[in-house]
């Protein structure tokens, strides 16, 4: 009943946050275009067409074409795919991560602790998007590497999160009440602590989301990202940026793409926070 009781309340607060609300439209609208990219799409996002070279935007093209007179809209819709499959198993690796980690450091603390909490102030002293960076320009540049090394370096704020969620919770009476009976230390983890721990991960996976797509924006936009023809916000502002003089679209509509996702991920995470707990509401 308790928890019955939580996320009615928790709906209850989410829905009566507009801002929440708006954000979470926008993050349902990249979901639809990104499964439905293929019948949204006028045009191949791949296709060249040298008699259409940096055409501003029209009826026939939406959002202008490129350099290589590839039609941008298409690339900005096929682009989304990319950037919420980044985002999504990004966050998911550095989760599972940071949730595992977490959970053995605030459970049977004393030496588990000392050397995972010393590992995390480690990776913490590293500027994570340079890390991110020199990780990625050593290996080949792939979508694959770079899902990989965004997770494994965004992990340390989730195995925090955990941690000090568990340090709270194994002194609890149903936690007590599990070790009376028998229960092994993974079942008490799993059934019994990590549920009631996972709240604020969910925030923090919102907003990490958020983060990811921009950090595979950034790295596409330096070459060393999703590679062309294989369509990224990033590389189409790459795009922009060698012709900026003569062609605005091409950063506008990528860059707005950008804003607008990001924004979405961060009022919706803003919004999950508030909702779970009231006393973190901004006045």
């Amino acid at each position: 009943m308790k928890k019955e009781r939580f996320w009615t309340n928790f709906w209850k607060e989410l829905r009566r946050n507009k801002l929440a609300v708006a954000g979470g439209v926008v993050v349902m609208a990249l979901f639809v275009i990104s499964f439905f990219a293929p019948f949204i799409s006028p045009y191949d996002p791949e296709q060249i067409n040298v008699e259409e070279i940096l055409l501003p935007p029209s009826s026939n093209h939406l959002f202008g074409t490129d350099e290589l007179g590839r039609d941008v809209f298409s690339r900005v819709v096929f682009g989304a795919r990319i950037s919420l499959k980044v985002g999504f198993v990004a966050v998911g690796i550095a989760t599972v991560v940071g949730v595992f980690l977490g959970s053995i450091a605030g459970y049977y603390g004393k030496l588990a602790d000392s050397i995972i909490m010393r590992f995390v102030d480690i990776m913490l002293c590293f500027p994570t998007f340079f890390l991110i960076l020199a990780v990625v320009a050593i290996l080949e540049p792939s979508i694959t590497n770079i899902m990989i090394v965004i997770g494994l370096t965004s992990w340390t704020g989730v195995a925090r999160l955990i941690r000090a969620e568990i340090l709270s919770l194994k002194s609890r009476e149903f936690v007590l009440a599990a070790k009376s009976i028998g229960a092994n230390d993974l079942v008490i983890i799993a059934r019994h602590i990590l549920p009631n721990a996972m709240a604020p991960v969910l925030v923090s996976a919102t907003l990490g989301v958020a983060g990811a797509i921009l950090i595979e924006s950034a790295l596409s936009f330096l070459g060393i990202g999703v590679q062309p023809p294989t369509p990224s916000w990033g590389n189409i502002l790459t795009s922009g940026k060698d012709n900026i003089e003569l062609a605005w679209w091409l950063s506008l509509f990528p860059g707005l793409a950008i804003l607008v996702t990001v924004l979405g991920y961060n009022l919706l995470g803003e919004g999950i926070r508030d909702a779970i707990d009231p006393r973190l509401r901004r006045r």
